[in-house]
């Protein structure tokens, strides 16, 4: 009874495993009750294959106490020379009829966002990745200091080609 127990997990482990094998990082940051605005999530990548390309991702899990149907958010990418490459970035959190667009199956809700795609990384050195929101309400100039409802923030990296090629 036991061994079949434990077969059955293993076997388990070794489906989802096999899942996402075009996985190569995946890590995320809990924020507090709400995301500040001078709260700036970091993520130092690890060392990759300079001759591979990748797809980069935000990932973002929100519950329903977030209150927009978007996110804007600046993310930077900081290369080992010191050079920081920095882009502004608008997504749809929400469709139309405000259904939370992610999956899940509670009120909390994963969104695997696109960031860039088929990266190099061909500098010897540790990159890093920022990320912090660029929230505002509607005519106002001052952004919003505390942005409920986002529980998480992560960054994937991902193999671009297939894992045969």
């Amino acid at each position: 009874m036991i061994k079949s127990k434990l077969g059955i997990a293993l076997c388990t482990f070794l489906v989802f495993q096999s899942c996402d094998r075009n996985s190569v990082y995946d890590s995320y940051k809990t924020v507090s009750q709400s995301w500040e605005k001078s709260e700036v999530v970091e993520f130092k990548l690890p060392q990759l294959d300079s001759t591979a390309t990748y797809n980069l991702f935000i990932n973002i899990r929100n519950n329903n106490n977030y209150p927009y149907s978007n996110l804007f958010l600046i993310s930077a990418m900081e290369f080992p020379n010191g050079k920081i490459v920095t882009d502004t970035l608008e997504y749809e959190m929400a469709a139309p009829n405000g259904e939370w667009l992610g999956t899940g199956f509670s009120d909390l809700k994963e969104n695997k966002l696109w960031y860039k795609e088929k990266v190099r990384f061909v500098e010897q050195g540790t990159y890093k990745v920022t990320i912090q929101h660029a929230m505002r309400n509607n005519g106002e100039v001052l952004g919003v200091n505390s942005l409920e409802g986002i529980t998480d923030i992560g960054f994937r990296i991902e193999n671009a080609s297939k894992p045969n090629e």
